[in-house]
């Protein structure tokens, strides 16, 4: 017995759309069914997503079963949990709940109605969708390249809007994580957990989190705040201070256009133990791609203070605004005329050896070891005329990149007005991630990476699509 014989009986046959689900939603307003134009709720949800040419989104592959599951399209699953964020619905029994009642949102976003004619509208809402559990396994297994391609549509639509008032979209970026906190018992403080901050014992209730620090700062702690009397004062310390949770974290690069907003050009998440740096070049990439060019101009936070970031930003044409971070004893260093770094005599440091490093960063890069120039490659028989801690031991020495943004991350005037002003566009990310944390981005209630991957990417969707909608907005009302 065939499939469709199968269909035909259970009186599932001819509910497979003969288009894409989402078609629909390019039509007028006119063109819709009456019970539609009548839903308010359907009619704004359609103002939300009409901007996105859902007829041309990129489906995978999947075997027409008759697994109602299995026929729920991609497309159809994305614009559903569009609307779960934008109606803050926490859980899936809620967007549920959502669908069935208001049904004529089941006909716009496409799903493969159940014939009822019975009903009023001619189908049953509740057995047209999937079992919660249908849900959120589709939720995990969703493409991510479907997903980046919506977000490189609202990309696309907002340079078109904004091109009269910003011809150079996205010349400068800003870029920035942001934590998650997986959905388990591990970062919840009142349950009891052996070795709750131990990396090897990974959680049972999400296989995918990983134990990172979201904050790590030095302060100057005085023994006497620890017990010491105050009578005999002692001198302060440092102490390592930080906080540690189990889960992800978001990166995303953000431009703002001034009095029309900020917007999402790229997005990752990766596990928590992954440092902020190694979202940089993934970034940088799919921006550039997104834009068709390179930015010119990034500000950043200090965890951001590496060589290659100048560097990028340098070849570009541009400048990177990030502020200075100490790494070890050198707090600043000078160059001569022909880029060799000077000694703290201010004299020129020879270079003594050269070799490629492929483990102190995060991409191989070379490096090279400057000598004492009183010392090497011969001995002048002059003293050192600052007399230096290390000149009985064979004098001073450097071990750093020779790229052009080692540097630039000394030489930049970080009180420039052009670094000021570029450093002021940090304000792009920190807007978005508000945005981000009041959809819920903080605390998933998913217990898998995929699931949260997913999740994430839709909420940088919706961030874009909203913003799109008070463009539109503003634009006729200056029209």
């Amino acid at each position: 017995m065939s499939i469709s014989t199968i269909l035909t009986r259970i009186g599932l046959a001819g509910s497979f759309p003969a288009q894409s689900p989402l078609d629909q939603l390019a039509q007028t307003p006119a063109a819709l069914p009456g019970f539609v134009r009548a839903c308010p709720v359907t009619m704004a949800a359609l103002n939300l997503l009409s901007p996105l040419p859902w007829e041309a989104f990129p489906e995978p592959f999947r075997p027409r079963t008759w697994l109602h599951a299995n026929r729920l399209s991609e497309a159809t699953l994305a614009a559903a949990c569009l609307i779960r964020l934008e109606q803050h619905l926490t859980y899936t029994s809620q967007l549920v709940s959502y669908l069935v009642a208001h049904p004529a949102l089941l006909w716009l976003l496409g799903f493969p109605l159940v014939p009822d004619k019975s009903h009023p509208l001619g189908f049953k809402p509740a057995a047209s969708l999937p079992s919660q559990r249908q849900f959120n396994r589709r939720l995990r297994q969703m493409e991510q390249a479907s997903l980046q391609w919506l977000l490189d549509q609202t990309v696309a639509r907002l340079r078109r809007e904004l091109e009269p008032f910003a011809p150079d979209f996205g010349e400068i970026i800003s870029l920035d994580t942001k934590h998650i906190l997986a959905f388990v018992k591990e970062n919840n403080p009142k349950a009891y957990v052996p070795d709750r901050f131990n990396k090897t014992k990974q959680p049972p209730g999400d296989p995918d989190c990983k134990l990172g620090c979201k904050r790590r700062r030095n302060q100057k702690i005085s023994a006497a705040l620890e017990g010491t009397p105050t009578t005999n004062p002692v001198p302060f310390h440092k102490v390592g201070v930080g906080e540690y949770y189990w889960g992800y974290g978001s990166g995303i690069v953000a431009t703002k256009v001034p009095g029309w907003g900020e917007f999402v050009l790229a997005e990752l998440t990766q596990p928590f133990n992954k440092g902020d740096t190694t979202y940089f070049f993934p970034l940088m990439a799919e921006t550039a791609r997104r834009l068709g060019r390179t930015p010119h101009f990034g500000a950043f936070d200090a965890a951001f203070d590496a060589f290659y970031v100048y560097e990028y930003f340098h070849q570009a044409g541009g400048l990177a605004a990030v502020p200075f971070a100490e790494k070890g004893s050198t707090v600043m260093r000078q160059y001569a005329p022909d880029g060799r770094p000077l000694c703290e005599a201010g004299l020129p440091m020879p270079v003594q050896t050269t070799y490629t490093d492929r483990t102190k960063t995060i991409i191989p890069h070379p490096r090279a070891c400057y000598a004492c120039p009183l010392l090497y490659p011969a001995p002048d028989g002059q003293p050192c005329p600052v007399n230096h801690k290390r000149w009985p031991k064979g004098g001073c020495t450097a071990d750093m990149p020779t790229s052009i943004g080692a540097r630039l991350r000394y030489q930049i005037n970080r009180q420039a007005e052009p670094y000021r002003t570029i450093y002021k566009q940090r304000t792009a990310t920190e807007r978005v991630n508000s945005q981000a944390v009041a959809l819920g981005i903080e605390r998933p209630h998913l217990r898998n990476g995929a699931a949260i991957t997913n999740l994430n990417t839709l909420i940088y969707i919706l961030i874009n699509l909203k913003a799109l909608q008070r463009i539109r907005a503003r634009k006729a009302q200056i029209s």
